[in-house]
């Protein structure tokens, strides 16, 4: 390896982990206002900026849900395959989650694995209804698997683990969409780029998913297209990693996820050094531990 290729491989080691850490602390920080309206977060918090746990599942502070979890679960299954993302392990190990009794679970997601456990068959039906958020929150361990892969394959991992739990186009799309621009951000791609590449090709394709010309995305439920709307509007409209949290969980609703996939995309996007350290030191050191050595061991480059 030149030492312009171990240059590039440190860095991108370096946004990944902050993607991972940024993911538990958007979790840990949006866990708190979940299913709150911004008009019941301004009224307890003013503007709620700090990791201080409680909210509905009355959290300890720097614990995190089953964004978190479930990603984690992922990157294990995706590990113990050798690098591949396969259904049955990735059904496997969800289902092994649940049995342990995860402080938070999905419907879709309790609703499938359940299925699997009835019949040992890890891919969930097509279903026009299961556009949830539960397999998007979680797509960062295939981001960091397929890294350096053709497209293609990296779509097809995707859909793999989104499958077990959400078989559903829009749910597909904004899996893909969500994967492929973490490993833009890794591999250095600025925001504008971003935004002029694959926005404009998911929207052409989804127009559904628009969120530019719309009012800001307040109280964003758990369907996978105000999730994105909310993240997208709170990605572009701020300019750093605390800004575009603060910004995407202030939104109420399901701020946990919307809190986590905002903090995967912005960890990958400004690097470790935009990470606040009062965050940092009051996530749970157990998960914070987990996130940096699934990095290490599921990027290809660490791999081998």
């Amino acid at each position: 390896m030149t030492l312009a290729q171990a240059a590039a491989s440190a860095a991108i080691l370096a946004r990944a982990e902050a993607a991972y850490l940024g993911l538990a602390l958007g979790d840990a920080l949006g866990a708190t206002v979940e299913f709150m309206t911004p008009r019941e977060i301004a009224h307890h918090f003013g503007v709620h900026r700090e990791i201080v746990g409680g909210g509905w599942l009355k959290l300890k502070p720097g614990q995190v849900t089953d964004d978190t979890g479930m990603s984690l679960a992922l990157g294990e299954a995706i590990l113990s395959s050798g690098g591949d993302v396969l259904p049955l392990a990735c059904a496997r190990a969800f289902d092994a989650w649940m049995r342990r009794k995860p402080v938070d679970i999905g419907n879709t997601v309790r609703r499938n694995l359940i299925t699997f456990r009835q019949t040992d068959v890890p891919v969930a039906p097509p279903s026009d209804h299961d556009a949830g958020n539960g397999a998007a929150m979680r797509v960062l361990p295939v981001a960091l698997a397929t890294l350096g892969q053709a497209e293609a394959a990296v779509r097809k991992a995707v859909q793999a683990q989104a499958h077990v739990t959400h078989h559903n186009a829009i749910s597909d799309a904004v899996c893909e969409f969500l994967t492929l621009t973490v490993q833009d951000f890794l591999q250095g791609q600025a925001l504008p780029e971003m935004a002029n590449r694959r926005i404009q090709s998911l929207l052409a394709d989804h127009p559904e998913l628009s969120f530019r010309n719309r009012p800001r995305r307040e109280n964003p439920s758990g369907w996978v297209v105000e999730t994105l709307q909310a993240v997208l509007q709170g990605l572009l409209d701020t300019d750093s990693f605390e800004h575009c949290l603060v910004d995407v969980v202030n939104r109420g609703g399901d701020a946990d996820t919307t809190g986590a996939i905002a903090g995967m995309l912005a960890g990958a996007l400004y690097g470790p050094q935009a990470i606040p350290q009062r965050w940092l030191e009051v996530l749970d050191s157990r998960v914070a531990s987990q996130c940096r050595e699934q990095v290490r061991a599921l990027l290809p480059t660490r791999r081998r």
